[in-house]
């Protein structure tokens, strides 16, 4: 089963402050958030912090307090111990927080909020030829929502194949909406196609895009977990024992 946690960012300031703040940061996400220079971009950051812990505990039963993220050599934190043999990725972006969890299956989550006609136009100008064929054949008002479906699925790809940027939007392409299922062809894959991966695209209440990648070739069984209302902090600690 992969896990997929949704943390508003109105709920953000509550969340973290039932999760114990600051304090469960190593020092080396302390240097980072201190870094930046936005408030918003560091409440972001430390809620995104606090929810991976709070869903990888939830998952295996270890202590809040115990994680730690190593990184690859590209950037991608793994979650340690890593006896439990669990896998995480984080997204964020104006207004949602996510966290996706797997058993072990390396994953991607990547959340936007809707494109703009203009932005839309600038950024499928990185996609794949056959990707902006499908995008040119859409009636216009259809364009901006395709191309934000697009964008989600490509940065939660890459971001489960662990390489960080260094893959370029044309390198790779999604099968068309009206396709039966989420499949992408990638030829610095085996076999030059993705039948090891696994997509969800989900649109949330608030209007965000979202799209889940896990490696493993065989669609699981995604259970959703929305902490929107702040109100209901208290009863879902109480579950956990929080």
């Amino acid at each position: 089963m992969t896990d997929l946690w949704l943390l508003p960012e109105q709920a953000a300031g509550a969340f973290a402050e039932r999760m114990g703040g600051e304090r469960l940061l190593c020092e080396e996400e302390h240097a980072r958030m201190a870094r930046m220079l936005m408030p918003r971009r560091r409440r972001q950051f430390l809620a995104g912090r606090l929810l991976c812990r709070h869903a990888l505990s939830m998952r295996t039963g270890h202590p809040p307090d115990g994680w730690q993220f190593p990184v690859n050599e590209y950037g991608r934190p793994e979650p340690s111990p890593d006896g439990y043999g669990v896998r995480f990725n984080l997204s964020h972006t104006d207004g949602l927080i996510c966290c996706v969890v797997t058993d072990g299956a390396s994953c991607g989550v990547d959340v936007e909020s809707p494109l703009s006609q203009e932005s839309a136009t600038h950024v499928a100008r990185f996609f794949s030829p056959s990707e902006r064929s499908e995008l040119a054949a859409l009636p216009q008002a259809e364009r901006a929502e395709r191309t934000t479906e697009l964008w989600v699925l490509k940065e939660a790809y890459i971001k489960g194949l662990g390489i960080g940027g260094r893959r370029d939007f044309d390198g790779f392409a999604f099968a068309p909406r009206t396709a039966a299922t989420i499949t992408v062809h990638d030829p610095q894959q085996p076999h030059g196609s993705g039948p090891g991966w696994w997509f969800e695209l989900l649109r949330t209440a608030s209007g965000h895009s979202l799209a889940i990648a896990v490696e493993g070739g065989r669609a699981d069984t995604v259970h959703l977990v929305d902490l929107t209302d702040p109100t209901s902090l208290d009863e879902h600690f109480a579950v956990s024992g929080v």
